[in-house]
Parts: structure tokens; sequence; C-alpha cells
């Protein structure tokens, strides 16, 4: 899990907000489908664009290469291009890479699940319910929102 965990009521975890490092990758893809006619694109370049640091932009691209999102090319004309169009890459995929779970609680997690430490019955717990449509409600638009939505927005 790559978010920011702390104790909170009932022994639940609080998971944080969307983190600087998922924030940045939006903002580098976003450089990436904006310039795809120009081919693979250096880090430098998008870090100077997207004020973003070399050293911080240079492992959110490697994991997103990782993960079959991003290509890169060595030697001269190279840098990092994408591997598939903006409108296949689901918002939700980008963020359950870098942040981990969706889920604002752990019991609630479709791929991170873990139980609450003072849960009785997740069954009855209100909280389980209420935070599991909150998650449904997410996932609905993160599931069918893409890269291409955000360059949609930005033009």
């Amino acid at each position: 899990m790559h978010r920011t965990i702390s104790s909170s009521v009932e022994g639940c975890k609080k998971v944080s907000m969307l983190s600087k490092k998922t924030q940045y990758a939006f903002h580098a893809l976003v450089h990436l489908a904006e310039n795809v006619d120009k081919g693979p694109i250096l880090i430098s370049e998008i870090a100077q664009e997207k004020n973003i640091s070399i050293k911080f932009l240079e492992n959110i691209l490697l994991e997103l290469k990782n993960a079959g999102i991003l290509g890169s090319k060595k030697g001269k004309g190279g840098g990092y291009y994408l591997m598939r169009p903006p409108k296949e890459i689901a918002l939700a995929k980008i963020i359950r890479l870098l942040d981990g779970p969706i889920a604002l609680l752990p019991c609630v997690s479709l791929n991170y699940y873990e139980r609450c430490e003072n849960c009785r019955d997740e069954a009855v717990c209100g909280l389980n319910e209420v935070m599991g449509k909150v998650r449904d409600s997410a996932l609905k638009i993160l599931e069918n929102k893409t890269l291409k939505d955000i360059l949609t927005r930005n033009s």
C-alpha cells in the first residue's frame, strides 16, 4: 500500500487523499498525450514543463513503464511514450498502481481488504455500508473516466 496510513477511531485506518506522486503521474501522462505526435519525450522536458523534480519523476515513469502504461526508448530521440491511446488508460488503474486502494476504509476495499480491528460485525456496520457505497460511486466514475477525459477538459 502506497498511501500514508495512521490509526483512527474504532481501530480502522485512515487513508490520505490522492498523493502528489499520483497527481504528478497524471500531469506527466497528460503531457505525453498532448505531445504524442512528437514521439518519445525526455524526462527533463516533462519535469521542466510540469515543474516536477526529475528524480521523483524518474521513479513515477518507471512504475508506469513497468505496469505497461508507458514505453521508453534509449539513445538519440529517446524518452517515454504512451503504450496505449489515452481513451484506454483508466484513471482507476493509475490511482491503484501508485496509491493503492481507492476505498476510504480497508474493510470496504476490493483489492486491499483488511478487517477493521474493532469492528464486531461488518454485516451490520453502518460505516462499512456507507463507505462501501462511497467506494462504489468513486469506482463507477474512476473506472469509466480515462486520460482522454482529462485531456478533453484541459483543451
